[in-house]
């Protein structure tokens, strides 16, 4: 039986949201500005791209302000060349209680020829804030399909490890 400050929690966070409602897709063209001297798009404006696209699905969720806590490793597959779209999707993966994890995925689409790759993934941790700079209890996540449920679970997972690390890094002496 939860406790008085739980039930308050949940209160307080509002009803489970589903993994749909979070959803957001974002696509924008490689131009000039955004290319290094090999004409494909910065790795850091990928990466730019990534955090805004996935804050977009974790303000869906929070209904409120949030901020990048972490970012889980990047690695970029295919290069994005000027002239070709760069297509995201994000979807909260799961909610803890203050934070909530974020997936990415980037495609690369020529426009010209059709052809589509999957260029890079990204996992994200959100944190909500109210507007006095708090952190504030998040509506539950609901997964229905199969895959929302897969990434719901493998969700715990990456938190385990990513805390792990964390209180390793807290303890480790500096060189």
């Amino acid at each position: 039986m939860p406790d008085i400050t739980q039930e308050l929690e949940i209160e307080a966070a509002g009803k489970p949201r589903t993994v749909r409602e979070s959803q957001s897709e974002y696509s924008e063209i490689c131009l000039p500005n955004d290319t290094n001297a090999l004409g494909t798009m910065l790795g850091g404006h990928v990466m730019h791209l990534v955090d805004l696209c996935g804050a977009i699905a974790a303000m869906r969720h929070a209904r409120s302000t949030v901020v990048t806590a972490s970012v889980d490793q990047m690695t970029f597959l295919h290069p994005v060349r000027l002239g070709e779209l760069v297509r995201l999707r994000s979807q909260v993966n799961r909610v803890f209680r203050t934070s909530m994890e974020v997936g990415v995925k980037v495609w690369v689409e020529n426009l010209q020829g059709g052809d589509i790759r999957h260029t890079s993934s990204a996992y994200l941790t959100f944190v909500a804030l109210d507007p006095a700079g708090n952190r504030i209890v998040l509506p539950q996540i609901v997964p229905e399909t199969d895959e929302e449920k897969r990434r719901f679970d493998q969700a715990a997972e990456r938190r385990a490890y990513r805390l792990a690390f964390k209180d390793k890094t807290k303890t480790t002496p500096e060189n």
